[in-house]
């Protein structure tokens, strides 16, 4: 059974119409009545779609049903987890760490909108990708700690020992701004090795 038929045949066992389908993998009915029809083939994120939409994993989707009266044989799963294209996600996902530059308390929303928006499903690559959010949050932390530190430092300067000396805040800034970008630059070239079991 190919791949368009088989949707076709999910989708009529779970009582769906297109449309409905087209709402669930949330895409529109045009694009399912093309994939139903073999007009077009699926991305990999819009077949994870389908298959969460039919409540199977994507294996069960892409797996054909043994003939009848021929149950032992069974066809191996078309690629289950594209180690590439993950390996490829990972370090992309590095790469947007790099928006600190710009929203420099705020930037760790962005891998984490974008690992949301993946639905990984790879516990290793969940794990890794949760360590680099980690990363940044704690960076952010240490700047702000470390900025506090100096606000007190200058504050004992100015009222307690009646020095005019303060401490700039220039240097540790971008002391932490070179700090992080050696942190994602360990984080990128752990991605691009990273080994899956």
């Amino acid at each position: 059974m190919t791949l368009n038929k088989k949707i076709i045949a999910e989708r009529k066992k779970n009582g769906l119409t297109q449309e409905e389908l087209a709402d669930l993998v949330k895409v529109n009915a045009r694009t399912i009545q093309r994939i139903e029809s073999g007009e077009s083939v699926p991305r990999k994120f819009t077949l994870k779609a389908i298959a969460a939409a039919f409540h199977i994993s994507l294996e069960e989707l892409m797996t054909e049903p043994p003939p009848p009266g021929n149950e032992s044989i069974i066809n191996p799963p078309a690629s289950g987890f594209d180690k590439e294209e993950a390996t490829h996600f990972l370090s992309l996902f590095c790469i947007s760490c790099f928006s600190y530059l710009l929203l420099p308390y705020i930037h760790f929303l962005i891998p984490a909108y974008l690992l949301k928006k993946r639905k990984e499903q790879n516990p290793e690559v969940l794990r890794f990708a949760r360590q680099v959010i980690r990363t940044q949050v704690y960076w952010v932390i240490a700047m702000m700690l470390v900025f506090l530190f100096i606000l007190l430092l200058n504050f004992i300067f100015r009222f307690y020992l009646d020095n005019g000396y303060h401490i700039n805040y220039l240097f540790p800034f971008f002391v932490m701004y070179l700090l992080n970008i050696i942190l994602i630059t360990i984080n990128l070239r752990k991605a691009k090795r990273f080994d899956f079991n």
